[in-house]
């Protein structure tokens, strides 16, 4: 008879491949995927923030050449003792019919890209899918803030002579009796250059993006 005692085995129960992993993935994503998270949401921000100012540059634009658009008048000056019928229009100045033809353009572009973004946030897709789309995005703000800027400045100039007239001479500063004209002008350049303003901010913000994602 046999009396060696036997030792009892220890069985030790090794975790499975499926649970080693599982427990990997859950330990390594968790960060990461919390960082997209926030990443998403920095960008839907930033979105957002991109299309309230696209609908206030369409909205300045659009008041920029709609003052301009409605600045005439009739009235007479004295001149040289003369009494002189006077009709002003904002297509008698070179300078004004340019910056009608500017604001209408970034009315253009300003809505069509407020469309396509507030389509986009609506379906949750990117406003701006990729870098290309970006960089022409940008270069379109650029040009329009610049032709903006440029056609506020050549009708402002034009409206400051009206008011103050030519020195050394018999014109009159305009600007009295067709006082109505003058102010929807000053009102027009006004906001033309408000929205060169946004147009430029919303290049910030394409600069923004391109340098972030």
């Amino acid at each position: 008879m046999n009396n060696q005692k036997t030792t009892p085995e220890i069985g030790i129960q090794m975790p499975s491949e499926a649970k080693v992993a599982a427990a990997e993935s859950a330990r390594t994503s968790g960060p990461v995927v919390s960082a997209n998270g926030n990443r998403q949401k920095q960008r839907r921000k930033t979105e957002m923030i991109h299309t309230t100012i696209r609908f206030f540059c369409l909205f300045a634009s659009v008041m920029a050449l709609a003052f301009m658009l409605r600045a005439e008048e009739k009235t007479t000056i004295t001149l040289y003792g003369f009494h002189l019928p006077v009709y002003c229009k904002w297509s008698f100045a070179d300078s004004f019919e340019y910056l009608v033809g500017i604001s209408a353009a970034v009315v253009a572009h300003s809505l069509l890209q407020l469309l396509l973004s507030v389509v986009k946030l609506i379906k949750r897709t990117p406003v701006i899918p990729s870098r290309t789309h970006a960089w022409l995005i940008f270069a379109a703000d650029q040009i329009f803030a610049y032709a903006m800027m440029s056609a506020g400045s050549a009708a402002s100039g034009v409206t400051n002579l009206n008011r103050t007239g030519i020195r050394h001479s018999a014109l009159p500063d305009f600007c009295k009796p067709l006082h109505v004209f003058c102010d929807l002008i000053a009102v027009s350049i006004s906001f033309a250059f408000l929205s060169f303003f946004l147009l430029a901010t919303s290049a910030v913000f394409d600069v923004i993006w391109l340098s972030q994602y």
